[in-house]
């Protein structure tokens, strides 16, 4: 026997307490008893909509199909800027899958207002005639083919109160009671979507900026199953691994160059990866240097565990994490950051660049094609906006301001800055 499902639910009545429905054209699968298996699958999709923007997507177009309406529409903000909102439209092939603004007439919209949560149509909100004679439905549903409204007002917490509008056209059935009872039932599920939608959505953007971050500071970061398999690295790892000097990739796998050392990376990979999230004793070992085949400096290497979930185990479950600093890195420290920061001239900043990364004032002065009195100069001048009395002192400053937070962007710029340019800022007045 297939069990179906019914509608119970209350919904907003029409003008003087009766629902205006047409007879004509097909009857949607709303109308209908829908099976458990049908409903499971429709509570599914609306729900998998919280995971990206895509699945949201999918989620509005299965609403629409349900309802068999010709758009199926999600009013996420109204835009500052006069007759435009931001929305998600399923049925729109142009804008199929994406947040786009589009026109909406929203001072004249007369579907504002209204009580959340609650599903209503344009019939119960006013008659047929005001509803054919209203200027929004002249200048903006009549033209898209939009003659029957049916929607509600959804909260989101922090989103605010989300627009939900499932529309037919002219040629279409107005919506029935039952189809407004399935969609109060499914309302809950859809404001359930938005929220967990909203939450992902920020989590996503500031570990983007987190990593982004970690990035600009020149630190590698790598992400590793149980088995030490890489699963995710940045760009910093990804060029550091490259030049294969001290660390490299073997396939999937992050390898030491010299034997010693891989396998007391492969002891610190798996005793990270033992601890499970749980916090690891004190005396751990968690460090490593690591020798490099050019005779620079050696790599250091920091590892530590990824705290998750106990249950989620196996392959491909990310849950050790490598930091790795390159000491002989150059180190990026963003012009304009550095100019704005510190008020420096833009020969200051391309001294400042060669000074940071470990240039002696002379060697800084030679790769700058000037005199080492101007650099002298610049120097002198770059203490004064600093308040340091050393060089070495200005070097520490430069490299623990957010000077080294910015794009990395003053390489290109200092290799504009002319000889000409720099002699030239002495004689300013």
């Amino acid at each position: 026997m297939v069990r179906t499902i019914t509608t119970p639910g209350r919904v907003a009545s029409a003008p003087g307490g009766s629902m205006t429905t047409d007879n004509t054209g097909s009857r949607a699968l709303s109308d209908q008893a829908l099976s458990l298996d049908e409903y499971d699958r429709i509570i599914g999709t609306i729900h998998d909509g919280a995971m990206c923007t895509e699945r949201l997507y999918e989620a509005l177009e299965c609403l629409r199909v349900l309802f068999n309406g010709n758009f199926c529409t999600l009013i996420l903000r109204i835009s500052d800027v006069e007759d435009l909102a931001l929305m998600m439209v399923a049925g729109n092939r142009a804008a199929r899958g994406r947040i786009a603004y589009f026109k909406h007439l929203h001072d004249d919209n007369p579907f504002v207002d209204l009580p959340t949560d609650t599903v209503f149509t344009n019939d119960s909100v006013m008659s047929r005639e005001d509803w054919q004679n209203c200027r929004y439905y002249l200048e903006y549903a009549r033209p898209s083919d939009v003659y029957h409204v049916m929607g509600a007002d959804v909260t989101a917490l922090e989103t605010g109160v989300v627009r939900f509008r499932v529309t037919r056209g002219h040629d279409q059935p107005a919506f029935s009671e039952q189809d407004q009872a399935l969609c109060l039932r499914l309302i809950p599920h859809l404001q359930r979507t938005l929220r967990m939608h909203n939450l992902l959505d920020r989590s996503e953007s500031i570990s983007h900026l987190h990593a982004d971050a970690i990035k600009r500071l020149s630190v590698a970061t790598l992400m590793l199953d149980q088995g030490g398999t890489v699963l995710q690295m940045n760009d910093v790892a990804r060029e550091l691994l490259a030049r294969a000097d001290g660390l490299k990739l073997v396939g999937s796998r992050l390898e030491a160059s010299y034997p010693s050392d891989h396998r007391e990376l492969v002891k610190l990979i798996r005793s990270a990866a033992e601890v499970k999230g749980m916090r690891p004793p004190t005396e751990s070992r968690t460090t490593l240097a690591i020798a490099r085949p050019s005779g620079d400096v050696s790599l250091g290497l920091v590892v530590e565990p990824i705290p998750g979930a106990e249950w989620a185990e196996g392959q491909g479950q990310p849950v050790v994490m490598v930091y790795i600093r390159d000491a002989v890195a150059v180190s990026q420290v963003d012009y304009r950051i550095a100019k704005e920061l510190f008020n420096f001239t833009p020969a200051e900043t391309a001294l400042a660049y060669h000074l940071a990364n470990g240039r002696s004032l002379e060697e800084a002065a030679e790769a700058l094609n000037i005199m080492r009195n101007t650099a002298r100069a610049h120097l002198r001048s770059m203490f004064s906006k600093t308040g340091a009395s050393r060089q070495a002192e200005l070097v520490r400053v430069l490299l623990n301001s957010v000077a080294s937070m910015g794009k990395g962007e003053l390489d290109a710029d200092a290799s504009r800055v002319s000889s000409e340019v720099i002699e030239s800022e002495l004689r300013l007045p």
